[in-house]
């Protein structure tokens, strides 16, 4: 028998007060119908002994010293399916996030803590530390591999500091941390299309942490440092590449802190691939797919659908797989677009050290995969990416996890032997370029 819990009538609730005086609308809480529409659709539901609903009902009786510093506050995603789902609109990530800042900063989560203190040592606001010389090395030594090893790429081009360039290009520290080859099918990418783009040594560094540690100081310095870049180059438009957590910071972070981007776009990638394939800029094929009949899927990334650009963004991202293997070769998940499920890579989930937790939250986001049957699952975020794959790896499942930028090279024809990490050995060797071949690690 659940034993019944006695609430102090007298006692204040402050948590509660203070959501009430800072949030907008107090995020509606006091209009919660305790329905539990929010915990039956929530990934995190029973970890800790601890779902969305009761976390509000919690909140609004005012048990303070049961919530003080309950994990669960980090088993949560902040992935907004709570809010997506409500009835009454309440925001629960909104009060996950403060119950995050009410930790002392010194007890949050090691890992996450260490990647926002990273960030902040330098000004390329790289979560890894990579500093604005060492990456500028990376790009030009990736790029000088290029033009040597790759016939037909001599005059592939990645700037750095270039001003009054279009485009100014953000960049997962992850890619010239540990896996700098992933940047090519990228720049080749920008290239055909006849981009004009730069990286900026300051604030190239995409992903940040400060976000997911609730440090509202550190995520406006590291937000606003990455876009007065942008503005100081005098680009026209901040390009997110395939991060979605870097996409919703600068988006997200921009209007909470009220950071001037006069004549500056904020806009994810993968609108662009669209919109390129649609003006003929790039001409994907699926040719090589009509007889092998390979099968993808892909996962909606979170913060670049359902926390930002919405179902348009879900759309664009199904138009460029599609165009890349084949209508008939693409299975959907269900549910999907803006009701998709949260895979539990984003909210920090990687960095906070609760791996256990993060292996179960993620059990929805695999038996999805795996009821499509899809060989791939096409991921264009960071951290869905990481989580995708390892989920394939903790529960001995079969299908493969790529980013988009991957699957438009190979498409295109132009994927090199070292750019091809993630493929199964299905399309390992297949659509190669002329003049190159597979290494033995490979």
């Amino acid at each position: 028998m659940t034993e019944a819990v006695k609430l102090d009538k007298g006692k204040k609730a402050v948590f509660k007060e203070k959501l009430m005086n800072k949030l907008p609308n107090g995020v509606n809480l006091n209009t919660c119908l305790t329905c539990g529409a929010c915990a039956s659709g929530c990934p995190a539901t029973g970890l800790r002994d601890m779902d969305p609903r009761k976390f509000v009902r919690m909140v609004a009786l005012g048990m303070d010293e049961e919530l003080h510093m309950h994990p669960w506050v980090w088993l949560c995603s902040q992935c907004q399916r709570c809010v997506y789902v409500c009835p009454m609109n309440i925001d629960i990530a909104a009060m996950v996030f403060e119950a995050r800042a009410s930790w002392p900063r010194e007890e949050r989560p090691k890992g996450i803590l260490g990647s926002c203190d990273m960030a902040m040592r330098n000004t390329s606001g790289s979560a890894m530390g990579i500093s604005e010389e060492d990456f500028e090395w990376v790009v030009g030594d990736i790029l000088d591999e290029v033009h040597e090893n790759q016939p037909g790429w001599e005059d592939l081009e990645a700037p750095v500091n270039k001003e009054g360039a279009h485009f100014f290009l953000s960049q997962n520290s992850r890619e010239p941390g540990t896996e700098p080859e992933e940047m090519i099918p990228l720049w080749k990418i920008l290239h055909i299309v006849g981009a004009d783009w730069t990286y900026g040594t300051r604030g190239w560094g995409g992903e940040n942490y400060c976000m997911f540690l609730a440090d509202d100081e550190s995520w406006e310095k590291t937000a606003r440092n990455s876009i007065e870049s942008a503005k100081e180059l005098g680009c026209k438009v901040y390009l997110n590449t395939e991060c979605g957590h870097a996409t919703y910071a600068i988006w997200k972070g921009q209007q909470k802190y009220n950071i001037d981007k006069t004549g500056l776009e904020i806009a994810p990638i993968v609108p662009y691939y669209a919109k390129w394939i649609r003006e003929g800029k790039l001409k994907p094929s699926s040719d090589w797919n009509k007889d092998l009949k390979v099968t993808f899927t892909c996962q909606d990334p979170c913060q670049q659908v359902r926390k930002s650009f919405g179902d348009p963004l879900a759309a664009d991202l199904r138009y460029v797989i599609k165009a890349c293997v084949g209508e008939e070769n693409f299975i959907d998940m269900q549910p999907n677009y803006s009701n998709n499920f949260c895979c539990g890579g984003g909210g920090g989930y990687l960095q906070s050290g609760y791996n256990e937790e993060r292996l179960k939250y993620g059990e929805i986001k695999k038996d999805q995969i795996l009821a499509t049957g899809a060989d791939y699952c096409v991921t264009p975020c960071h951290n869905c990416h990481d989580q995708v794959h390892k989920l394939a790896d903790h529960y001995e499942c079969k299908y493969h996890t790529i980013h988009l930028w991957t699957l438009i090279a190979f498409s295109l024809g132009v994927l090199g032997a070292t750019e091809r990490l993630y493929l199964g050995p299905d399309l390992k060797a297949l659509n190669m370029p002329e003049g190159q071949e597979l290494e033995d690690e490979y």
